[in-house]
């Protein structure tokens, strides 16, 4: 599968392969990805019962980045996402801190998806597994996005039959008795918002495939809006099922809420069920997240902010194959050596700047290419500013390292 240097250049263009339903499919799947499964647990450590309001204020945050990103995607059809779109509109500096947040902490959320699935499909066996299931996604992406958004349907269709199983199981047995609500005041439903964005984010991946969509102006902004509330409405029905099942004390300590609101509702014989939709949902983000990391890591390349041999396209796939090979490598040595599963606050953290970034570009945007008022990216961008400052300190201070270390290197690179 390799192909040399003269046979893939930097300014190939990628394959204009999907249509509006693949992209909402590819989004859908980014955003019931293993979050789902995972995240009410610490947003309830936050807010306790408050993490009704906290998924209320996350959905209506992601709401605002959704229609900036599809705005932009409009108007820049190209690969990058916000990485483009901030270099566009803002200076290439900005564009740089979103791409950069974006590469770094996503391919630490593709270390913990992995090591997720591998969790739940191959127990004891978590780090082997965890490097197969990489490899094997990388494969699948190298070889066509239709691929990519052919396994993306099948992987979301056993989550969606999963996560309505558990709420016909679950509900049933749902009881508020007890339930203290608002225990940690505020600045806890803050704290579970920025936790909850974390998984409502995978419509990025809609934009930064914004080169293999045919039509995007019209193709983007459809599939991002169709996915949102979606998405946004699962969310729900699971937290709230969880929510009164196990009840916030119960739900802050739980490993696997899902599972354990099960076996609360009487079906302790069908905790398996969880089990399946959980890896095939860690499955499916990783998916998507292998996809949209590539597609980034390609436009930074195109224009120097990573090293140019990143940015060849295939001749016969017409993929950034080298991009993803990379990526897949770093990723499999990432789960063979450490364990990243408890990144969320730390990745929240840079999606929360990327977006903010997105708000400030689609701001910028003259009349005749907006298409929703400006007041919508100011609450966007102030959103996400109060959400990343209200996330827990270790996961701030991370981030902000991360940051300070990808502007050296930039700052490095120029001077060279």
């Amino acid at each position: 599968m390799g192909v040399s240097v003269n046979q893939a250049s930097s300014g190939e263009p990628l394959a204009r392969r999907l249509g509006t339903f693949d992209a909402t499919t590819i989004g859908l799947g980014s955003m019931l990805g293993a979050g789902v499964f995972a995240v009410f647990a610490p947003a309830a450590a936050a807010a306790g019962s408050g993490l009704l309001f906290a998924l209320v204020l996350a959905a209506a945050i992601a709401y605002c980045n959704a229609v900036a990103s599809a705005q932009l995607a409009a108007a820049h059809p190209t690969s990058g996402g916000t990485y483009i779109y901030g270099r566009e509109r803002l200076g290439h500096w900005w564009g740089f801190i979103a791409g950069w947040g974006f590469v770094i902490g996503k391919t630490a959320s593709c270390a913990a998806m992995a090591l997720t699935f591998a969790a739940y499909a191959a127990p004891g066996f978590e780090r082997p597994a965890a490097a197969l299931a990489v490899a094997g996604l990388a494969a699948v992406n190298y070889i066509g996005i239709t691929r990519t958004a052919a396994l993306t349907r099948v992987l979301l269709a056993v989550v969606l039959a999963v996560l309505v199983f558990f709420g016909i199981a679950a509900f049933p047995a749902a009881s508020g008795d007890g339930h203290q609500w608002l225990p940690h005041g505020p600045l806890g439903v803050l704290q579970a918002a920025g936790l909850i964005f974390f998984a409502f984010a995978g419509y990025a991946r809609i934009a930064t495939l914004g080169e293999e969509v045919r039509d995007p102006a019209r193709t983007i902004p459809r599939a991002i809006l169709l996915a949102l509330p979606v998405a946004a409405t699962i969310y729900a029905a699971v937290g709230l099922a969880v929510l009164l099942v196990l009840g916030p004390q119960q739900l802050a300590t739980s490993t696997a809420p899902l599972a354990e609101a099960l076996a609360a509702a009487g079906h302790g014989a069908l905790t398996p069920v969880v089990r399946v939709g959980a890896a095939a949902a860690s499955l499916g983000a990783l998916l998507a997240l292998i996809a949209g990391i590539a597609r980034t890591s390609l436009a930074m390349a195109r224009h120097g902010d990573l090293p140019r041999y990143l940015a060849a396209v295939h001749p016969r796939f017409r993929v950034p194959h080298r991009a993803e090979l990379v990526l897949a490598a770093i990723v499999i040595v990432l789960v063979l050596v450490t364990d990243l599963r408890g990144v969320i606050g730390f990745s929240s953290f840079g999606v929360l700047v990327y977006y903010a970034i997105a708000n400030a570009s689609a701001f910028t945007q003259p009349a005749g290419e907006r298409r929703w008022p400006r007041w919508l990216n100011i609450a966007g961008f102030a959103g996400c500013l109060v959400l990343a400052c209200t996330l827990p300190t270790t996961s701030v201070l991370a981030g902000l390292a991360v940051f300070a270390v990808g502007l050296v290197i930039r700052v490095l690179r120029t001077q060279r």
